[in-house]
């Protein structure tokens, strides 16, 4: 079989930080180890390559901190070169739905990733009647698609609510070398812990972009909480209010890497605040270093989190019962390692690789359809 030529159109790329730039990265690696072509184009400013493969940056604007890629002829002229088998949208909205309508004008398969719940970004920002056109904007983006992708029940579930069908479910995969239990007794994790826990405390942590939707001024209920120390890792535009909460936490800033993966491993117990996410990648990044998880039962959290299996849910705007259910593992050693090793073995079968292939079975299922839709009917 002839190596596939996958154009990736992302919202997001390096150098920020996010599940899309993650997700798209992790791909592109897999793709390369295959032995696969591709393209990337995202907003600029951006490496000129990843994984080997010619990244091509476009203009963008910054809204809160985030670039948003313009939908110039650039998209265009990129698939007309390099003439792929199947484009990738990553999160389409803006230049993403651009490569959807390009792969369309072309007569080239799309799949459309579906991550961000931009409808949701919409409401929660005030922007109030902007939710109802963004869903009828993501209609006419993913109905253009051969496939939607989708990394949770839940969000299928709202896809479907919103007349987007022609669905499949694809999560994310997770790096089962750089989360690990193994790293809890390295180096540095030991020196984290030592900082921060001198007296044996509890180390419970929350990892992730700091943002108005991740809420994670909700920490401020463990402000008192008997034996155990409060730790943010991660940077954005809600770090002045998120100190401003939290003056009792240790706020690490943004890691990544080896860094990364060990100050998660340092952690006794992971929290998670955001009530509107579509998957939950820092969930599986915390359960792959062995570190029982406290999530809201909403959204990607439901396919995760089995409760007393991996770790707790709490209802989602209940400020208690996330106290009670991180009171309840800071409590008791045993169960935080019983749900650690649990949530480990839920996760060696959600290695990037795992996810790859399983995407890589979806391009070539579209490729397939949009092939067998051309063939001459029998006579």
């Amino acid at each position: 079989m002839p190596p596939l030529r996958v154009a990736v159109v992302t919202e997001s790329f390096l150098p920020s930080l996010n599940g899309v730039t993650t997700s798209v990265c992790r791909i592109l690696e897999h793709l390369r180890r295959r032995g696969d072509e591709a393209v990337v184009v995202c907003p600029g400013p951006a490496p000129s390559h990843f994984a080997g493969f010619p990244v091509v940056s476009v203009p963008a604007l910054t809204y809160r901190q985030f670039p948003v890629g313009l939908p110039t002829r650039a998209v265009q002229r990129t698939l007309e070169r390099f003439a792929p088998d199947v484009v990738h949208a990553a999160s389409p909205f803006v230049l993403g739905a651009a490569g959807v309508f390009a792969a369309r004008r072309a007569g080239v398969p799309a799949v459309a990733v579906y991550q961000t719940d931009v409808a949701a970004y919409a409401r929660r920002h005030r922007l109030g009647p902007t939710a109802g056109t963004a869903w009828r904007w993501l209609r006419r983006v993913h109905a253009a698609a051969d496939l939607t992708l989708a990394p949770s029940t839940s969000a299928v579930q709202a896809l479907h609510a919103h007349g987007i069908t022609g669905t499949a479910p694809w999560g994310r995969g997770v790096d089962l070398h750089q989360f690990h239990p193994r790293r809890r007794a390295g180096d540095h994790a030991r020196q984290v812990r030592a900082r921060l826990a001198g007296g044996g405390q509890v180390l419970v942590g929350y990892v992730g972009r700091l943002a108005p939707e991740k809420r994670v001024q909700r920490l401020a209920v463990l402000a008192d909480l008997p034996g155990a120390v409060t730790v943010v890792v991660g940077d954005g535009p809600s770090r002045e209010s998120v100190q401003q909460a939290l003056p009792h936490a240790a706020m690490l800033g943004r890691l990544d890497g080896d860094a990364l993966g060990d100050t998660y491993a340092a952690l006794d117990v992971f929290v998670h605040t955001g009530t509107e996410e579509t998957f939950g990648q820092t969930l599986q990044e915390a359960m792959a270093s062995g570190v029982p998880v406290v999530a809201p039962a909403a959204g990607g959290p439901l396919d995760l989190v089995r409760p007393g299996v991996q770790g707790l849910l709490y209802s989602p705007d209940d400020d208690r019962e996330l106290r009670a259910a991180v009171a309840r593992l800071v409590a008791d050693p045993l169960l935080r390692v019983r749900l650690g090793l649990s949530g480990r073995a839920d996760m060696l079968g959600r290695s990037w690789p795992v996810l790859g292939e399983a995407l890589v079975h979806h391009y070539l299922a579209v490729i397939a359809a949009r092939q067998a839709s051309h063939l001459p009917e029998a006579a």
